[in-house]
């Protein structure tokens, strides 16, 4: 079920859609048409199926984030500074 549009010049909210009305009104343009079965059809793939799929691919990531890994550590309570320092550099490394 194609339908072809009829736009009104007097409705137009903006100049290019004003100038577009005018040319198609004048014959120099040729009118957009609109197939409503298959608009409707095309939807519907995007709600089930293959569409999902799509929908997923396309708002997916384009990097993806490694997990990240846990680290345990104890604390040994020992009043030794270099102890922490030690921890301190198990958990980030210097560079």
């Amino acid at each position: 079920m194609s339908e072809e549009i009829k736009p009104n010049v007097e409705q137009a909210s903006t100049e290019d859609a004003r100038l577009v009305a005018e040319e198609i009104a004048s014959g120099e343009a040729k009118a957009p048409s609109v197939d409503m079965d298959k608009d409707y059809q095309a939807a519907q793939q995007f709600s089930v199926g293959k569409g999902e799929k799509a929908a997923q691919d396309a708002t997916a990531p384009e990097y993806q984030m490694p997990e990240s890994e846990e680290k345990k550590t104890e604390a040994k309570s020992t009043a030794n500074p270099d102890d922490y320092k030690a921890m301190a550099e198990e958990i980030r490394p210097k560079q």
